[in-house]
């Protein structure tokens, strides 16, 4: 990805949050020259990846395979630094914008809807190897146990929220037609460099051509503190 699109993108969907009545905190507008000047005591930042985090998969094609996510809070369970055990992240996934099919190996989180458009998840179980499962589904939509079949697209509206164990397959976009979604992610812990599985290899975060200067750094590139 070029850094004058993940620039545009920021811009774009910081507007859309800002219209959704949600808000991001301070560290969110830190510039790279502001990050540069902070000391250890914005390491809980640094150190579990909080913030802008805007990734294509590796498929050069951002509006057709991509999402946006801003993590909020996130902790370790492995660290002393910080106790936390749970994490959030703020989504956006716009219309027919794939976030491909994978599961994780530790994380439960839940997807929630918080406004916008209508959010299509699509579920499969996994197999002992990893591939999917044709065996039917059992899924928690805010609190009410259903069973679907292997590979059904179920449709979040506004306020609709579903419970993703570790190992279910799982893959996401907004409905055709009724516009972006702003999506809330609570779960345990994160960590998107070991706990990802995906069905067909995807890169994680982007390579970046940089063809103008930062608008924010993204999560894996602050500098450390001095």
């Amino acid at each position: 990805m070029k850094r004058s699109e993940i620039n545009r993108i920021i811009k774009e969907n910081s507007e859309f949050i800002k219209k959704m009545g949600f808000h991001l905190p301070p560290f969110a507008f830190f510039t790279k020259e502001m990050w540069e000047r902070c000391g250890h005591e914005y390491d809980e930042i640094r150190n579990h990846m909080l913030g802008w985090d805007i990734t294509d998969y590796g498929h050069g094609d951002f509006s057709k395979i991509g999402l946006f996510l801003f993590t909020l809070r996130n902790g370790s369970l492995s660290e002393s630094d910080c106790k936390k055990t749970y994490a959030e992240k703020l989504l956006i996934s716009d219309e027919d914008q794939y976030s491909p099919m994978h599961f994780h190996f530790h994380k439960m989180e839940d997807i929630i809807n918080r406004g916008g458009g209508n959010l299509i998840v699509e579920v499969y179980n996994s197999t002992e190897d990893e591939k999917l499962a044709d065996t039917d589904v059992t899924v928690t939509i805010d609190g009410c146990v259903r069973t679907v079949h292997a590979g059904t697209k179920l449709c979040l509206l506004p306020g609709e929220s579903i419970t993703l164990p570790p190992h279910q397959y799982h893959a996401f976009w907004a409905e055709r037609g009724h516009g972006k979604v702003l999506i809330g992610e609570v779960s345990m812990v994160n960590d998107d460099n070991t706990d990802n599985r995906f069905y067909e290899p995807q890169g994680r975060f982007p390579k970046i051509e940089e063809d103008e200067e930062p608008l924010y750094p993204l999560c894996n590139e602050y500098p450390k503190a001095k």
